[in-house]
């Protein structure tokens, strides 16, 4: 049997040539069955993508990721700076997830569900391949002299790139600062929001930039995820894999010759056509073995298939498999290492949704003053505090009180009495806490205290309440 290719290739990466500089790659046009999956899959989450940032429910955006502000929204459930910590939890169990997808499956996350690849594969390339060709009429469009055609198609592919990046930049801002924002300086007009305006200019040529000029290179270089697929993937992993058992053989690969018996001559089923190298879009040899630089897209493996077909071998010489399993012929198995990881997520997810369970959509917080002792006053002893109410609902709170629980005392906000807060907005104030000294049993005394809107209550806090330590 023929041993894989040696690793010299590991040492440059397909878009760079020789000398250091920029290899653009024009793959070729991808069909095929895996294509076809891919192709609907991309058009939901586009849909998806686009959609989510003008969906509200309950008035809330549904997705937003307001950074600035630290205010999130998350299917509709909006989440303030003081629930940052179950933010940080989501993406904890997602980025546990994709480590244990990444585990079992490789890196079929770039190939099918990244919004990188999804816009490069199924937007920007498309139109590309609209206005200027295939493969071999890009190759050849982009060493013809500038003439009268190559000036029209690639004015017009760049006008093209540059409409749909602005498009995406317009949604994706909707992301980070919310939609109604967005809709407010289309209304008033850009220079009511210069830092609106900005913010979208910016977005525009970053993504005008990776989509078209950079490309693959995010993949290849940028992305980190790319760089821990190093560390998560092992023999035992699903990936597009090249079944180099077959492939090669005793003698290796060889041109297909119709008048040959391939089988008694012991060559491999891999008749060197390169036409799994030609559709790569990011450039590389699937035959060379698991490359940080597959994205799983499997338009090798379709390209492959059309192949075995037209010469009447078998399907499936590239594949989803892993290492072990086209080597040693040994089925898929759930590995210790799988099994921790599922683990994790698990308890990840349990935790989450108990957290998400015991959140509530009001929020009060009373802390005595800092720096301040009790004071005297005749019989009473008095403590200041402050406070502060978060309205983490869609309606109005307007007519916000306390009542002290357990124990008798009077309590007094500086201030009005009655206290106002806005839907998902917050108030505070100062207040004062008396309770007569016979009814205090010890020198830190905790009391329980309860906020109201009108009669119904809404929230119970508790405080702690300074006194002597006697009262000889």
């Amino acid at each position: 049997m023929s041993k894989l290719p040696d690793e010299a290739f590991r040492d440059t990466i397909g878009t760079i040539d020789t000398e250091g500089n920029r290899k653009f790659i024009f793959p070729k046009k991808p069909s095929g069955k895996f294509y076809d999956y891919r192709k609907w899959l991309s058009y939901f989450l586009l849909i998806i993508f686009v959609v989510c940032p003008f969906i509200k429910i309950n008035d809330n955006q549904f997705m937003m990721f307001n950074i600035l502000e630290r205010r999130f929204n998350i299917f509709g459930f909006p989440f303030w700076p003081q629930d940052f910590y179950i933010f940080v939890l989501f993406l904890l169990v997602g980025v546990v997830f994709v480590i244990l997808f990444t585990v079992i499956f490789g890196r079929i996350f770039c190939g099918w569900i990244c919004p990188q690849t999804i816009f490069l594969e199924m937007v920007f390339r498309r139109f590309e391949y609209w206005i200027e060709g295939d493969r071999g009429a890009q190759i050849r469009l982009e060493k013809q002299e500038w003439n009268a055609e190559k000036i029209r198609k690639k004015a017009l592919k760049w006008s093209v790139f540059l409409i749909i990046s602005f498009f995406i930049a317009n949604v994706f801002l909707a992301y980070l600062i919310g939609s109604d924002k967005l809709f407010l300086m289309i209304e008033e007009g850009p220079k009511d929001h210069i830092s609106t305006l900005i913010s979208l200019l910016i977005f525009t040529g970053i993504f005008y930039f990776v989509f078209a000029w950079f490309r693959e290179q995010v993949c290849i270089i940028a992305c980190p995820y790319g760089r821990l697929q190093g560390v998560l993937l092992d023999d035992k992993s699903i990936n597009v894999a090249y079944d180099f058992v077959r492939g090669e053989k005793e003698t290796g690969r060889a041109k297909y010759n119709k008048q040959e018996d391939r089988a008694a001559s012991g060559k491999g089923d891999c008749i060197d056509c390169k036409q799994c190298v030609n559709v790569c879009p990011t450039g590389i040899d699937i035959r060379n073995g698991t490359q940080m630089e597959c994205v799983n897209c499997t338009a090798c493996i379709d390209e492959c298939d059309v192949i075995m077909d037209n010469i009447g071998l078998p399907r499936g010489l590239i594949r989803y498999a892993s290492e072990e399993e086209i080597e040693k012929n040994v089925k898929f198995k759930f590995t210790p290492r799988m099994k921790g990881y599922s683990a994790i997520l698990f308890i990840l997810t349990g935790i989450l949704i108990g957290l998400l369970f015991l959140r509530t959509d009001v929020e009060a917080t009373i802390l005595r003053l800092p720096g301040q002792l009790f004071q005297h006053k005749g019989e009473n002893i008095s403590n200041i505090y402050t406070f502060k109410i978060i309205n983490k609902t869609n309606n109005n709170f307007n007519d916000v009180h306390f009542k002290l629980v357990g124990i008798k005392g009077t309590l007094n906000v500086v201030g009005k009495q009655v206290l106002q807060v806005p839907k998902q907005g917050m108030s505070g104030g100062t207040l004062f806490i008396e309770i007569n000294k016979n009814l205090l049993d010890s020198d830190k005394t905790k009391l329980k205290i309860e906020v109201y809107d009108g009669g119904k209550k809404i929230e119970t806090s508790t405080t702690s309440f300074l006194s002597p330590r006697s009262f000889d």
